[in-house]
């Protein structure tokens, strides 16, 4: 793989437009949102990281993977490693965005490192995101790709304890419908979330994997509720697979503990181990 040069991607920008109307809107919320309160609806102000619903990957289907994912060779490398994953992200939130207002995306490639890991070799490959509404810059996103070989049998990351006494305990239950409903909201036809055989007898996992953004999702939204308050600024990084895994407990846990820096410490985790880590801050200091 040291023989491959992908310094020619580094700079590499795209400009992409979208939108999130009324009836998106609707299916969001009732994925996603408090089923005691009414969805937004056009000119409403949406939830901080409904924007992943908005640019969508719609190139055909004969243009996908193996693994369901837009092949590589465009905007992203073609890195010859076949598991990919959204590592983590960075974001800023500058101004709310509302529902039926136009948006733009524009993004540029940061960085493509190869590494070496406990795993065998690796590629990370850095995004940068800002988000136009119409009133001007709303969201500055940073993003960590990370592809990896396959290996031949399941071997996770140690595991990490779940906090003892959190500051706020929420919990969630995941699901089949649930992973599939996120991923078709996200336009996102990666098999380890909706297809087991594949998950199971290609990629190695015991069973399902809950998407990383959906767990960041959840852990936004447990900032908000024990401040009271949307961050603006929110980080996370998954730790471990989530798995949905017959005969498995499917609770997932959510808590958040303060920070020395300041701000939250959110934590996604199942059977008492995190999952995706996560820091909530407020320019306001709460």
């Amino acid at each position: 793989m040291s023989e491959l040069d992908f310094s020619g991607w580094i700079g590499r920008r795209e400009t992409r437009t979208g939108c999130i109307h009324a009836p998106q809107a609707v299916q969001i919320h009732a994925t996603l949102g408090d089923p005691a309160a009414p969805a937004p609806t056009t000119g409403h102000a949406m939830p901080p990281l409904w924007h992943w619903c908005a640019f969508v990957p719609t190139v055909p289907t004969e243009d996908l993977g193996r693994d369901g994912h837009p092949k590589l060779g465009g905007f992203l490398p073609p890195v010859p490693l076949q598991r990919r994953m959204w590592a983590s992200a960075d974001l800023r939130f500058l101004a709310p965005l509302h529902v039926g207002e136009a948006l733009t995306r524009h993004s540029v490639i940061r960085s493509v490192e190869e590494k070496t890991g406990a795993s065998g070799p690796m590629v990370l490959v850095t995004v940068a995101h800002e988000l136009h509404g119409a009133e001007g810059p709303a969201i500055e996103e940073l993003q960590n790709i990370v592809y990896l070989d396959i290996p031949d049998s399941y071997s996770p990351p140690a595991k990490r304890p779940m906090p003892d006494a959190p500051l706020r305990h929420d919990t969630r239950q995941a699901s089949e419908v649930l992973l599939f409903r996120y991923s078709a909201l996200t336009f996102n036809a990666h098999r380890i979330h909706i297809d087991l055989p594949y998950a199971q007898e290609v990629e190695r996992y015991p069973g399902l994997v809950v998407h990383g953004p959906l767990q960041a999702t959840w852990l936004i939204q447990a900032a908000e509720r024990a401040r009271g308050a949307w961050p603006d600024g929110f980080a996370f990084r998954g730790v471990h697979p989530m798995l949905l895994v017959r005969d498995d407990s499917p609770q997932v846990d959510l808590m958040a503990a303060p920070r020395e820096a300041g701000g939250l410490a959110l934590y996604a985790g199942q059977a008492g181990h995190q999952c995706t880590q996560a820091t909530a801050t407020w320019e306001d200091g709460q």
